[in-house]
């Protein structure tokens, strides 16, 4: 694998406080010291990009004895749900893309969970409505083990107890009362696959039916009747991880890829389409004529967002009529180069018209409360890459018995009638979490992950404008100031009337490292603007040349984002 590469440490922070740790119970863990991880690396035999330093550590392990991206994904996200608890549990969600190499596409494996699939719960959300604050009964079924035991099987090359190794360490020497008890379960799961005879596949599929269909979905099923949660066993048995189609725009001789509707992820292509008829460049890094314009281009590409994505297992979503030119043409008509929008424009994709009517919004609705996302984007030196977004969103709830614990993504669903959003049983909840690959010339040059939750994708389109237009190498693109407008609905709220989850019309927060006379021009064109001391967003990000092979992994440290890298 070659001698390990020389990478700037001066960077290296820690990712949370010494009172968090304590709180989270992983005070006195190993960090695994690696010299080499920091906010950023370079080498040609692979790289990472995370949370916590000890889930990078994970999966540079793993690159180092021979490992592929996939093996060193799975090893990363399995630590992630240790070292960034609390942005992440092991009964959380995984969207990922992978750029397979042996094939040269790019696949989608959804990590998603749906909503509970008995009639008589979505009956009650109907009557009740979806708990907006955190709550057991808005638990979708858990989607990150099985997603694990995918990338593993369909991508990866080595066993889950290999992978499940840095993970178990983290759980060993952990101080939380839950930590020997998930510790319990993974060993299970282990034990699952080294029992069982036969491929590698089979060993692998035996580590989901332990979980989904075996004695620990019994106990899941028990902690789920006891917290009063609507999911039971038959919802476990029942879930899958979908091997899907990604979406794809062309920008700037870029191919850039998103996860489907079931995402925001189509969101990115659509302000990409619109910024493709501006000179960005032109313009100037973090100019007023810059900023407002990707924000105008954000403000139209959101309320197409909140009016027409859901699960397209369960509705129309007339994506291809939202990337088309006509369509792009007419919307970006609507970005006035003098002045910000206050009203809230979804178009008419269906008749490519620009504009549809609606009612008036509410200004300013209620913000619900989220909990943060992790990272994690892997390259190797075969040229497979990985971009997964692990979250949870736990809130409120607490482990159960079995370590595990859950979050509330039901409530990313709503109970509006006719909405491509609305609530029925089995239907994946329409995410914030939106990883993100760009390949040029059919090769992979750049992988995106976000924390954020209605940031994500704000945030990765700075980013990805950095880097593309801009030219800016990797760690410059994830620390260069950010902004971000409220101008949307809020994604974690299931108000019926879709009007009251308007967040901020108008709102744009700029980092206050912007100069004072941008954000005055700003306010003179209306927009509403206000300033952040801290990080827009949690970006992490790899960018490789294709023609030498040299990777370069960075994340913004302000955001407690590190990588590493491999000569």
């Amino acid at each position: 694998m070659g001698r390990q590469s020389s990478i700037e440490a001066r960077f290296r922070r820690t990712w949370i406080s010494l009172a968090g740790l304590l709180a989270l119970g992983l005070a006195g863990q190993p960090a695994w010291s690696d010299e080499s991880i920091g906010s950023r690396g370079r080498g040609r035999g692979g790289a990472i990009a995370a949370g916590h330093p000890d889930s990078v550590a994970a999966g540079l392990r793993i690159l180092r004895r021979g490992g592929n991206a996939a093996d060193a994904a799975a090893a990363t996200l399995l630590a992630l749900a240790i070292s960034d608890y609390g942005s992440f549990a092991i009964g959380g969600e995984v969207p990922v893309l992978i750029y397979d190499a042996r094939t040269g596409q790019v696949k989608v494996l959804c990590g998603m969970g749906v909503a509970p699939r008995d009639p008589a719960a979505i009956d009650w959300f109907l009557q009740n409505g979806i708990p907006s604050q955190g709550s057991m009964k808005a638990a979708p079924t858990p989607g990150a083990v099985d997603l694990v035991v995918t990338l593993l099987r369909e991508y990866g090359t080595i066993s889950f107890a290999d992978a499940a190794t840095p993970m178990l360490e983290l759980l060993d020497h952990g101080q939380a009362d839950w930590h020997p008890r998930l510790a319990r379960t993974i060993r299970r799961l282990v034990e699952a696959e080294t029992q069982t005879t036969g491929p590698r596949p089979a060993k692998l599929h035996a580590v989901s039916e332990r979980f989904y269909k075996g004695d620990i979905a019994d106990e899941l099923e028990q902690w789920y009747i006891a917290a009063g949660a609507f999911l039971r066993k038959r919802d476990l048995a029942a879930h899958v991880t979908r091997i899907e189609d990604p979406v794809a725009v062309e920008y700037r001789g870029h191919t850039v890829y998103k996860c489907p509707t079931w995402t925001q992820g189509p969101v990115l292509c659509q302000n990409l389409r619109l910024l493709e008829g501006f000179e960005i460049k032109r313009q100037g890094l973090l100019s007023a004529d810059a900023i407002h314009h990707i924000t105008e281009a954000m403000k139209l590409g959101y309320a197409d967002r909140d009016d027409y994505y859901g699960d397209p297992l369960f509705t129309a979503v007339p994506l291809n009529h939202l990337f088309s030119d006509d369509y792009t043409r007419k919307r970006r008509t609507l970005i006035d180069p003098a002045r910000a929008s206050l009203e809230r424009r979804p178009g008419d994709p269906w008749r490519r018209e620009a504009l549809r009517p609606i009612p008036p919004d509410v200004p300013v609705a209620e913000r619900k409360p989220t909990q943060d996302t992790t990272t994690c984007v892997v390259a190797d030196r075969w040229g497979n890459v990985v971009a997964a977004t692990p979250s949870c969103n736990m809130l409120t709830n607490s482990p159960g018995p079995s370590g595990v614990n859950t979050g509330n993504r039901v409530r990313s669903l709503n109970t509006a009638p006719g909405h491509p959003n609305q609530i029925y049983p089995g239907k994946r909840p329409r995410i914030t979490l939106t990883p993100t690959l760009v390949l040029r010339r059919g090769k992979p040059v750049a992988a995106i992950s976000v924390a954020g939750g209605d940031l994500q994708d704000q945030t990765t389109l700075q980013v990805l404008i950095n880097h593309i237009d801009f030219e800016l190498p990797a760690f410059e693109s994830v620390t260069t100031p950010r902004f971000y407008t409220l101008h949307h609905q809020d994604s974690f709220n299931p108000h019926p009337d879709r009007r009251e989850a308007v967040v901020g019309l108008g709102q744009l927060v700029v980092n206050e490292q912007v100069d004072p006379g941008i954000r005055e021009e700003l306010a003179r064109r209306g927009h509403i603007v206000s300033t952040s001391a801290g990080p827009v967003g949690n970006p992490v990000m790899i960018t490789i040349d294709p023609n030498t092979g040299q990777m370069e992994a960075a994340g913004d440290p302000r955001a407690g984002r590190h990588a590493g890298a491999i000569d």
